[in-house]
Parts: structure tokens; C-alpha cells; sequence
């Protein structure tokens, strides 16, 4: 199996999920509609631009993370991983329905419930992706530095972690649930925040 074909359908699953995304978005139609009228239905519309923004995001570092493992890491393929794939592929194209649930119910805990555990998932197998690239002995991968490796880790399950807490705290605060969906996903979009994980947890096993 070649990895240039993988690659293509990742980029086409990617590309249409992120596309699909903006169709939660209605232009307001009405026979006559006052400048007003037309800014008070975008506002009306806050909360799906606020679900379209944290999943086109999430979709991206998570497109981004995929290119790592399966075209730089993992410098050839098996069924096994092949399969990995289509689990982690599946769980990509909810992403959508998740994300128009939770702009068109933002502050329900069952919105919020349901597209955490999509975020968990997606997250998971990435995780589960990646052990099984290391551990395979006919999977040959890029070598990498220890602090490398730990990066990897901590951005995966970062989101994974702040989308958990999300789901716990979903029944008495649906905003401290959207910030922390919006921490896991700026985590892994600024360069530097690993490298304070890891000083953390560097400062952790010396004491």
C-alpha cells in the first residue's frame, strides 16, 4: 500500500469535513431586511461561527497531526495501520454533525456530551495510531529525540484531556465547557506550549 494514496484520502476526508462545516451557516432571507435586521440575525448566529471556528481548528491540527504520523513518521504501511486509519477517518466525518449539534444547542449538556466524546475518540485513536507505529517491527519509522516522542504524546492527548473535563463540567457551566474545547485546541496551535508541558513534567520526575 502506497502512502501517497493514504495521504490523498486523508486530504480529500479533511477537505470535505472542514467544507461541510460552513453549511450550519444560513444566509437570513426575508422580502425586505433592514441593515439591523441583517446584523441581529448574524449575531443570532454566534453560537454555529463559534462551533465552525473550534472544529476548523480541530480539524486542522488533527489533519496536521495525521500528516506527521502516516507520511514522516512512519515511513511505510500495513493493513493493520491501514485499518487504524479508517476508524481515526470515521470519526473525522462526525465531526460536522457533532459540531452543528453543538452550535445549534451550545449550552446543552447532551450537545456538549456528544461532540466532547467525538473530540475524546478522534484523539484516542490517534494516540492508539501512533503505539501501533512504534511497536510494529515492520513499521519502519523516523527517528526521533526522547523530548520529541513526549511532545507527540502531549499533543495528542492534551485535547483529549480539556475535551474529558469539558464533558465533567458540562452540567453546571456550557461556557467553561466551550473554553476548555478551545484550550485543547489552541494548545496544539501555538509551537511553544509543549515545550512548557514538558518543563513541567521534566520538574515533576526530578523532584
Amino acid at each position: 500500500m502506497q502512502q501517497q494514496r493514504l495521504s490523498g484520502l486523508a486530504d480529500g476526508i479533511f477537505a470535505i469535513a472542514m467544507t461541510i462545516l460552513v453549511f450550519e451557516l444560513h444566509v437570513p432571507i426575508a422580502e425586505s431586511m433592514s441593515d439591523g435586521d441583517i446584523w441581529r440575525s448574524i449575531f443570532d448566529m454566534s453560537s454555529a461561527f463559534i462551533s465552525l471556528t473550534l472544529s476548523f481548528a480541530l480539524l486542522f491540527t488533527y489533519w496536521r497531526a495525521h500528516h506527521f504520523l502516516t507520511s514522516i513518521f512512519a515511513k511505510n504501511l500495513n493493513v493493520g495501520l491501514a485499518n487504524w486509519n479508517a476508524i481515526f477517518f470515521f470519526l473525522i466525518t462526525l465531526v460536522p454533525f457533532t459540531a452543528g449539534l453543538l452550535g445549534q444547542y451550545t449550552y446543552n449538556q447532551s450537545a456538549i456530551i456528544i461532540y466532547g466524546i467525538n473530540v475524546i475518540l478522534i484523539g484516542m485513536s490517534l494516540f492508539f495510531m501512533r503505539r501501533y507505529i512504534e511497536d510494529h517491527p515492520k513499521i519502519d519509522t523516523e527517528d526521533l529525540h526522547i523530548d520529541e516522542k513526549v511532545s507527540g504524546y502531549v499533543r495528542i492527548l492534551f485535547p483529549v484531556a480539556t475535551a474529558l473535563l469539558a464533558v465533567i463540567v458540562s452540567s453546571w457551566s456550557p461556557v467553561l465547557s466551550i473554553a476548555l474545547f478551545a484550550s485543547g485546541i489552541l494548545f496544539n496551535l501555538v509551537p511553544a506550549s509543549t515545550n512548557i508541558i514538558h518543563r513541567v513534567l521534566v520538574d515533576v520526575v526530578n523532584d
